[in-house]
């Protein structure tokens, strides 16, 4: 028999309605956190992202945390260990620490859940992040982008590594 551990224990419970979570704007898309790892003892984050056509992540690897994305709406190509898969609807992509990795959003517009475990990356971006406040329409023109190098820096404090540039669609 297998046994699995955690690095820590959800010690209670947390119900938040879609008001009490937080969200910020991130590399150009809105990025909800629907579970903090706060909320579980550092044990698990989960993120809803919704981004138009083009919006993605640089290649990078994660040195704490594993990475699970499940697409909702739309489209995603996942770039993974030299290989490119879609992946829409229902798909999902399990991608272990260490393994470098990026996606682009390649329908209109796409809507996938990121589970971090343990979580640590859901504060990575809200500090990294511009706070996004209800109803969500779209992104306000006068937030400034970020810029990559404070981008790796900041990403380096959560044990993330920026490799290299995101891909193109």
């Amino acid at each position: 028999m297998t046994s699995f551990s955690t690095p820590s224990q959800i010690i209670s419970p947390t119900i938040l309605s879609s008001e009490e979570q937080k969200a910020v704007w991130f590399l150009g898309a809105l990025v909800m956190q629907r579970v903090s790892s706060e909320s579980t003892g550092g044990a698990l984050a989960v993120l809803e992202h919704r981004g138009d056509r083009g919006y993605s992540s640089p290649l990078h690897r994660h040195d704490n945390d594993d990475e699970t994305f499940l697409v909702l709406d739309g489209e995603l190509r996942v770039e993974v260990g030299g290989e490119k898969r879609n992946a829409g609807p229902g798909s999902i992509a399990v991608l272990p620490k260490t393994l470098p990795h990026s996606f682009i959003v390649t329908s209109p517009t796409a809507r996938f859940l990121t589970l971090h475990t343990p979580g640590g990356f859901d504060t990575f971006t809200l500090q990294a992040g511009s706070e996004a406040k209800p109803p969500y329409l779209a992104m306000p023109s006068d937030l400034p982008p970020l810029d990559p190098a404070e981008l790796a820096r900041a990403a380096a404090s959560f044990g993330i590594e920026i490799l290299g540039p995101p891909p193109t669609a």
